[in-house]
């Protein structure tokens, strides 16, 4: 009997994924970009401004020169075919060179107000009350593109600071007592449209200095991102506003009071690593870690969640000026298990950098620019503005420090990511707002590659008082806000929120859309201070082992039409608030909070706020839901534990789970 064998060829189904040559990396000099795909007939699509490519990206034709950092992002593509999966590489050009000499006496430009205690107060108060004319307003200026810092230099001032939208306000000495204020740094419910309410003081800030308060007690009735850091308040620290009204706050670190401190009427608050002479308040979620002072924990009854040290923190970098009238930057160093501020018994301990290490940017800088100096190993001072991101800003250098103040605003246009960072040492972002452009960008923050797995225990990223926002001045769009790849990385204070009110034509279920605030991949990643609000999906995911969260404040999304259109992957109503991966066998969370308020359909439900493994390695403590005005439920507050959220905007509370 004859036999035969018949060999059947299978041709692919999907182009194959293109290749660089060279690969990406680290460069001297220019580099010559060859871009190859093995299916034969493919044609190459590319991007050099961060985008995903697409079927009418520029076609590839000849190499391409790559003179500055550039990401270069490509996909094959064959008709009949699926096209490639996006190939990309980042190509970092001039590193070698080393930071260029800046100034070490820099033009801060027109946003930056530098005061000096040899000019007169009544100068000195003239400059704050104009610009807080401009910044006050809750209607006018919530949404504008006004930003400002206010810097004093060593020495003392009998002045009155009223603190508006995206003004920070700061001393330029070494350590917070350099600087003294015989007067108030104040936020209260300024305006009349804000019914005495202190729910949308978003924002603005204060740090390094001290404050002899003229009636013993200073305001900083605030809500979300307003940060209030290093100060010395010689008296008493009033949270709430001088109305009793509603506030939804905030954040303290490193800090002393003298007196007591009081919340009142502060649904959340969080104070990190600081001296109180007492404590007083609680409406929902107060919690404190390595705070001297602190009220004992007693969760729910009052609702006080206290731990007597912080695993893992550093202080914020920050701008002063030395005995020879230069700017300096100073790095602090990581603190273990700490407890009380870190300039407790003298100065903060850490490095100096010179400003001549520092690219200052400013109006008129770009992404190219901004680029440029990143790649020849400069640290970033960005100084009050609103920057538009033609492309991706590209951190690649170990302990690369990127400062902020007044609240400069990066805007990534055309679909881009404004800013990734690589799987480094010791990066130091702080001080920044990134806000989604119209278009919409994979991520808006991402630290680490997927796939970092390197160690920094030693000296981490951290990301402190660092914002975003998905819509309220623009239509924004954004899929993540913020993506931790890198293991080790401190969050110390960041909001990400997607809007629920702004500018017409801003807000909306299908208008700012945005899935998740913030994804930890990482291991051993610690959040400070988390406050995520109104996403459309999983609005935290934690993918990483051994992760820490100490104090988290959420709102759902007010502005689900309907329950069809929220139902989570596992097919329960809406989306957890704060979801542990399935895979992960360690993670502790201390102190969370989860609201609801449907407005757009009050009959909408959310099953549970917080979705975890059943596993004894995964620990949470005092976890609370509540519906605000009964406007929605909340059936569960962490898997099938807890009660429904009460119609009284009462909490439901879990102590200890499991």
């Amino acid at each position: 009997m004859a036999s035969a064998t018949y060999t059947i060829s299978t041709a692919p189904s999907t182009v194959a994924t293109p290749t660089f040559s060279p690969a990406g990396g680290t460069f001297s000099s220019a580099q010559t970009v060859t871009l190859a795909d093995s299916t034969s007939g493919a044609g190459i699509r590319y991007t050099t401004d961060g985008s995903t490519p697409t079927a009418s990206s520029t076609l590839y034709s000849t190499p391409l020169t790559v003179s500055a950092t550039t990401t270069v992002k490509a996909i094959g593509i064959l008709s009949g075919l699926t096209n490639s999966a996006v190939a990309s590489a980042t190509f970092t050009i001039g590193t070698s060179v080393g930071c260029p000499a800046q100034s070490d006496t820099p033009d801060f430009g027109p946003n930056v107000h530098i005061f000096d205690p040899t000019m007169s107060s009544a100068s000195i108060q003239a400059t704050l009350d104009a610009q807080f004319a401009q910044m006050k307003d809750t209607n006018t200026a919530q949404f504008s593109e006004n930003r400002v810092a206010d810097l004093y230099k060593p020495g003392t001032y009998s002045v009155e600071d009223n603190v508006g939208f995206y003004t920070s306000v700061a001393g330029l000495g070494q350590n917070p007592d350099d600087v003294t204020i015989n007067g108030d740094v104040t936020v209260d419910a300024f305006n009349s449209e804000d019914a005495g309410n202190a729910t949308q003081n978003f924002w603005r800030s204060a740090e390094n200095l001290a404050i002899n308060p003229s009636s013993g007690t200073d305001r900083w009735a605030v809500a979300q991102a307003a940060p209030f850091r290093r100060i010395d308040v010689h008296g008493n620290l009033a949270l709430y506003p001088a109305s009793y009204g509603y506030a939804s706050g905030g954040y303290i670190a490193d800090t002393k009071v003298t007196g007591q401190a009081s919340s009142i009427s502060q649904q959340q608050w969080y104070t990190r690593d600081s001296n109180l002479g007492s404590w007083s308040g609680g409406v929902w979620n107060m919690v404190f870690s390595g705070v001297n002072g602190a009220p004992a924990n007693t969760f729910p009854s009052p609702p006080e969640t206290t731990l007597a040290t912080t695993p893992v923190s550093r202080d914020v970098p920050y701008l002063y000026i030395d005995s020879t009238g230069k700017y300096r930057v100073f790095e602090p160093s990581l603190r273990t298990n700490a407890s009380g501020p870190s300039w407790a018994s003298g100065s903060t301990p850490g490095t100096s950098a010179p400003m001549s290490q520092f690219y200052v940017v400013k109006a008129g800088d770009t992404a190219a620019t901004i680029n440029t100096a990143l790649s020849e190993g400069c640290n970033l001072f960005v100084t009050p503005g609103v920057y538009h991101l033609s492309q991706t800003l590209n951190v690649t250098k170990a302990n690369t420090v990127i400062l902020g103040i007044g609240y400069p605003t990066f805007v990534p246009d055309n679909g881009v990511n404004a800013m990734q960072v690589a799987d480094v040492d010791g990066v130091r972002l702080k001080g920044l707002l990134f806000d989604a452009g119209t278009t919409n960008s994979a991520a808006l923050l991402t630290v680490g590659p997927s796939g970092s797995s390197a160690s920094h225990a030693a000296n981490p990223t951290t990301i402190q008082d660092v914002f975003f926002r998905i819509g309220g001045e623009v239509a924004g769009k954004a899929t993540a806000s913020l993506v931790v790849n890198s293991s080790d990385t401190i969050i110390d204070h960041i909001w990400a929120w997607r809007a629920d009110h702004g500018n017409a034509g801003t807000v909306g279920w299908t208008t700012n859309t945005a899935d998740n605030g913030l994804i930890v991949n990482g291991n051993n990643v610690e959040a400070t201070g988390l406050f995520v609000e109104h996403y459309q999906k999983y609005e935290v995911t934690w993918n990483g082992q051994n992760g820490k969260t100490i104090f988290f404040q959420n709102e759902m999304p007010y502005d689900v039409p309907n329950q069809a259109a929220w139902i989570s992957p596992t097919g329960v109503n809406g989306y957890a608030a704060y979801k542990v991966g399935a895979n992960v066998t360690t993670h502790e969370a201390w102190g969370l909070g989860s609201y609801c308020y449907f407005n757009v359909n009050p009959a909408v439900n959310a099953y549970h706020a917080f979705e975890v493994p059943n596993t004894a390695g995964v620990k949470f403590h005092d976890a609370l839901t509540v519906s605000l005005g009964n406007v929605g439920t909340i059936t569960h507050v962490i898997n099938d534990t807890g009660a429904q959220t009460a119609t009284n905007t009462t909490p439901s509370n879990v102590v200890s789970f499991p």
